[in-house]
């Protein structure tokens, strides 16, 4: 009987024992994982907890009281199951993204971290945002551009000028100048614009004059024609990397100076756009409206940076409004974040920052208009709001 009991409280000693080893080991390890700094933190507790949104809350306390579910949207107070929940939180799998079940598993793939915050019509996590960079010699060398677009840029340029010289002559003492729009990829450009053979690479839709600049020029164009005044950057972010010796991947890097001493020069600057082209291909980038064919747009908000909700939901509600007035048109608002990505475009600067993507390498400056010319109508409106908001 004593051998017994001593076998028994043999085993409850060894098995405290363990589970203290195991607590430590544990204790341990997150402590680790939180690096040098002050910081307790973990990326692999930060995933998990983002699963959980403040809508699966919501849903939670709807269990109980339906009161908590009216600020949910229609489609998704019906739609909550507490078992696909627990099985997304304890797995870290989501049905809806394959990417959840591959991305630890397959090397490098887990460094994708676009996230589909609104898919817009056709937008899957097989028609993702493709950030590219042409190769060095091609930002040092001389690209061919059809004639008919550079006659195009010089005709729009001398356009410019007139009317320039034509509101000078105006003093309007109430002209404020308060949107920004810049290109911090100065040379992302259109094949249909560029005299290239070889079109397979879409890193190669690049050129000096016939880039993304001159949609930047209409957008400015387009918002002074509902009353908005804005700046384009003057200032070319790709020469200054060659110049300073400095690799693509510093783009970002540049352009936060430039707008930075933007807003030092102006401080009435409210709003600012970062203008882009995406780099896949036609059949993602285009739609049809009306008989006519648009490059398709969308948002990009970075979350490596405190904050990002506000210009998270700008975002929101200009593709809500753009969907409303021009349905389909946008492919919706995309969220990034981690090691693979800037993850925060400058956006931490200042509130009400844009990433705004217009079509992709195998659209028209034409295409490129017609979608910049609607997302000013659908700004203007949004702007104007705004403004009441702020008078009442």
């Amino acid at each position: 009987m004593k051998q017994g009991q001593s076998h028994s409280r043999f085993m409850r000693i060894a098995a405290s024992l363990v589970i203290t080893l195991m607590a430590v080991f544990l204790c341990t390890s997150v402590l680790v994982s939180s690096g040098p700094s002050k910081t307790f933190s973990s990326r692999a507790l930060a995933n998990w907890t983002t699963t959980l949104s403040g809508g699966h809350f919501l849903k939670l306390m709807g269990t109980e009281n339906r009161v908590f579910t009216e600020a949910l949207p229609d489609e998704e107070r019906e739609s909550f199951s507490l078992g696909s929940l627990f099985f997304a939180i304890t797995t870290s799998i989501n049905p809806d993204d394959p990417r959840s079940l591959l991305g630890r598993e397959l090397p490098g793939f887990s460094l994708f971290d676009t996230t589909i915050h609104i898919a817009g019509e056709g937008t899957d996590y097989t028609s993702l945002p493709v950030e590219s960079s042409p190769p060095d010699d091609l930002l040092a060398s001389e690209q061919k551009a059809k004639q008919e677009a550079l006659d195009r840029k010089k005709a729009e340029e001398e356009a410019a000028k007139k009317k320039e010289a034509e509101q000078a002559n105006k003093a309007d003492e109430d002209k404020v100048v308060d949107v920004y729009i810049g290109t911090t990829h100065t040379y992302e450009s259109f094949f249909p614009e560029l005299e290239m053979e070889d079109i397979e690479n879409a890193n190669k839709a690049t050129h000096k004059e016939i880039n993304m600049t001159m949609v930047a020029d209409r957008l400015k164009q387009a918002l002074e024609q509902h009353g908005i005044y804005a700046q384009v950057e003057e200032r070319d972010v790709q020469a200054t990397l060659v110049e300073r010796g400095l690799g693509y991947e510093a783009s970002y890097d540049v352009s936060r100076e430039f707008i930075k001493s933007a807003k030092a020069d102006n401080d009435d600057l409210m709003y600012f756009f970062d203008l882009h082209r995406d780099s896949i291909r036609r059949d993602k980038t285009t739609v049809t409206i009306n008989g006519e064919t648009f490059a398709r747009p969308f948002f990009v908000v970075g979350q490596n940076y405190a904050d990002f909700e506000s210009n998270l939901q700008i975002a929101n509600e200009l593709h809500k409004k753009l969907e409303e007035i021009y349905p389909s048109l946008s492919r919706g608002v995309f969220k990034k974040s981690g090691a693979s990505t800037n993850g925060r475009f400058n956006q931490d600067l200042f509130a009400n920052s844009i990433l705004l993507e217009i079509g992709g390498v195998d659209n028209s400056l034409e295409e490129a208009y017609r979608s910049i010319d609607a997302f000013a109508e659908v700004f203007a409106d949004y702007y104007y709001n705004e403004k009441e908001g702020e008078n009442e």
